[in-house]
């Protein structure tokens, strides 16, 4: 038996914990450099803001109705899932963290599910501030509808019995599945399939046959019938991509050269905090895709390493020399990333007779990434990425947020 706890509005909830003042009015955070909503509390939803509207068209909304925006502060957001998923390990034998506001919970064997996620519900709004609903049921999907419909409701939905399910998977909507969505919904609708139910009890080999194993592992799901197990452990990724859109257009190729050497250092960090390394690399820089009047170049490049590596010294050293003669003069970049490419764990290197399977210096590594981590990211660094700067690529983030848990100089007042 699965639960699914999910906060509520969360990133809008995450910034209502410091600032109560927040609370009751229309708030939506926005996306880098300030550009779209990417979270919308119950109250900017009810004025008609849409996920993904620009913020320009939001200002009117300030006036008239307060509405209150802030550029988004993934350092805090990712703070504070960090303090529901440890009430959730406290309480439930086994978590898996689904995402940054959702995580599965084992309800194996329990007698009263509802009272214990009604009681986990309120402690961990008490003790962490964040609102959240709890869905339950015999399958990943049915905790997930559960979980839509408790949003709706007072917060629980325990679809552990028939009775339970046959009262909701009727009037649920198909398109609000986990698994279906807005690509496969008009297909369905076509065929007569407009609710959970309806994909239920549709013919089995239909289903296979025209969509695929995925959407009729959700229909198994349906049934009640488990298709996907808990997975406490994340899997082992295949590649690791960091990128980001500037501010502003950047035509000093050193910018974007410091731009890149930031993103490959915070992707190796990423690499070794999973015990990984990376046999392969690809940076990218692209203009401006929205000014089409503008000259454009989408400048790439990849590259086999010489030997596996998680050492951020080697990996700059080779962003550098895929950069010489890659950007064009006269081009005003707007987007860059680095990606790590063909992970694997150091022990499952594919060994080479004349040189070694993992290059790099790991003890400096694991001293660097020890420094961060006792006095806070960025503390120490390396000069090519610019780290102690002002960049001039750096984000638009005018509404932001103070970071109340992750930094000592920025921690909340209270006043008396």
């Amino acid at each position: 038996m699965f639960g699914l706890v999910d906060g509520n509005n969360f990133y809008a909830s995450c910034e209502r914990v410091f600032q109560p003042a927040l609370r009751g009015v229309p708030l939506v955070v926005l996306s880098n450099n300030d550009g779209c909503a990417i979270a919308r509390s119950a109250e900017a939803k009810a004025l008609g803001i849409k996920m993904g509207q620009p913020a320009h068209e939001l200002k009117h909304l300030v006036r008239r109705h307060g509405l209150q925006m802030r550029s988004a502060n993934f350092g805090l957001y990712g703070d504070m899932s960090a303090r529901v998923v440890s009430v959730l390990r406290d309480a439930a034998p086994r978590v898996e963290v689904y995402s940054i506001d959702e995580s599965f919970i084992d309800l194996t064997g329990m007698r009263d599910r509802e009272a214990f996620a009604r009681e986990l519900r309120t402690r961990v709004h008490r003790w962490t501030g964040i609102p959240n609903c709890i869905g339950i049921g015999p399958t990943k999907t049915l905790a997930k509808l559960a979980n839509k419909a408790a949003k709706s409701r007072d917060g629980v939905v325990d679809l552990g019995s028939r009775s339970a399910r046959e009262a909701l998977l009727p009037a649920f909507p198909v398109e609000d599945l986990w698994g279906v969505g807005r690509r496969l919904a008009p297909k369905l609708v076509a065929l007569g399939i407009r609710t959970a139910a309806a994909l239920r009890d549709a013919p089995a080999d239909d289903i296979l046959a025209r969509f695929g194993v995925t959407l009729a592992r959700t229909q198994r799901e349906l049934q009640g019938h488990p298709c996907m197990s808990l997975e406490e452990v994340e899997p082992d990724r295949q590649q690791i991509m960091v990128s980001r859109s500037f501010a502003d257009r950047v035509h000093d190729h050193e910018a974007v050269a410091q731009a890149l050497a930031t993103f490959a250092v915070r992707a190796c960090e990423k690499l070794r905090a999973r015990g990984l390394v990376a046999s392969g690399l690809w940076v990218f820089a692209t203009s401006d895709t929205f000014r089409l009047e503008l000259p454009q170049h989408n400048a790439s490049r990849t590259v086999v390493l010489p030997a596996a590596t998680a050492d951020t010294t080697l990996v700059l050293g080779t962003v550098r020399r895929l950069l010489r003669g890659l950007l064009q003069e006269g081009i005003g970049y707007k987007k860059a990333g680095v990606a790590l490419l063909d992970l694997a764990r150091p022990e499952d290197v594919q060994q080479d007779l004349f040189a070694t399977a993992v290059a790099g210096d790991p003890k400096l590594m694991a001293t660097l990434d020890q420094i961060n981590r006792k006095f806070g990211r960025g503390v120490a660094g390396l000069g090519s990425s610019g780290w102690k700067e002002k960049p001039a690529w750096g984000m638009r983030q005018h509404m932001l947020s103070p970071n109340y848990t992750t930094s000592v100089h920025e921690l909340p007042r209270v006043r008396c």
